[in-house]
């Protein structure tokens, strides 16, 4: 399986390339209590140095589903449907979702996908801490000195 390298670092940086979306089944997770292999899947949180959110990205084949429901203890997540459609269900709520679907599930939220189209799907997944945000939008962001070398690469 494939193994992710960070392509460039710095002391208030880290990148990677996970390549085409559409090649995410080059990579495998071995969940840690489940002792299975889960194809399809990457989280890059701990090799971008994250400390703030975990990140993963998932392909379903067609036709298949997270055959299980689960929550979490402190961390909200945001799924993002970045190709193909399929249905999402939170609490026993069933709902259809495409590309260009967004969902945020609480972390006392069951939750659970399949893609019961006869293409892949592939979404990110965003976690983070509850109630960690302190403002919205751009109020955390502000301008700074300094120059944009663009040209000089």
């Amino acid at each position: 399986m494939k193994n992710l390298i960070v392509t460039s670092e710095g002391i208030n940086y880290s990148a990677i390339d996970l390549g085409d979306f559409d090649n995410l089944m080059d990579y495998s997770f071995l969940h840690p209590r489940l002792k299975s292999e889960v194809k399809g899947k990457v989280f890059i949180g701990e090799i971008l140095k994250s400390t703030g959110t975990e990140i993963s990205f998932q392909i379903l084949s067609p036709n298949t589903e997270i055959p299980f429901l689960h929550q979490h203890k402190i961390h909200e997540e945001v799924y993002i449907i970045l190709k193909g459609t399929g249905q999402f269900q939170v609490d026993g709520n069933i709902f259809n979702i495409k590309e260009g679907s967004i969902i945020r599930v609480a972390p006392d939220g069951k939750r659970s996908c399949r893609n019961n189209s006869d293409n892949p799907m592939i979404y990110m997944c965003i976690q983070s801490r509850q109630n960690s945000l302190d403002n919205y939008v751009v109020f955390d962001g502000f301008r700074t000195r300094g120059e944009i070398p663009w040209d000089k690469k």
